[in-house]
């Protein structure tokens, strides 16, 4: 079992920047893939980026490569979000996840763990 608490969202400008943190606990944080998903209002949840136990980051085409950056701190169990360039359109709860599996997959069916969520709103 593991358990996935983000936080970092907020109000923020467009143009600016934040990072969202996801705090996991309960198994080794080391060995799982970890995801970022966001779901605006009457949209699906879709799909960030996500990085390798190892450190190997992939991002959602157009949407976001380029503003925003995942990565993750094993000491801390800890992955991150960066999000630079920020637009109205990025408004949205974002989600942390986690896999099982060493795979890194582009889809929610892939993460067996969510946690709570964090909002984010950007205003133009």
């Amino acid at each position: 079992q593991v358990q996935l608490v983000e936080s970092g969202g907020g109000l923020v400008q467009a143009g600016g920047s934040l990072r969202l943190s996801c705090a996991a606990s309960g198994r080794t944080f080391s060995s799982v893939t970890m995801g970022w998903f966001r779901q605006a209002p009457g949209k699906e949840r879709e799909f960030v980026a996500a990085i390798s136990w190892s450190g190997i980051g992939i991002y959602a085409t157009d949407s976001v490569k380029g503003r925003f950056t995942i990565s993750r701190d094993n000491t801390k169990s800890t992955v991150y979000l960066q999000m630079n360039s920020l637009r109205p359109e990025d408004t949205a709860v974002y989600y942390c996840a986690a896999s099982r599996t060493a795979v890194v997959a582009r889809v929610a069916r892939g993460y067996d763990y969510w946690g709570q969520g964090t909002q984010l709103t950007v205003s133009s």
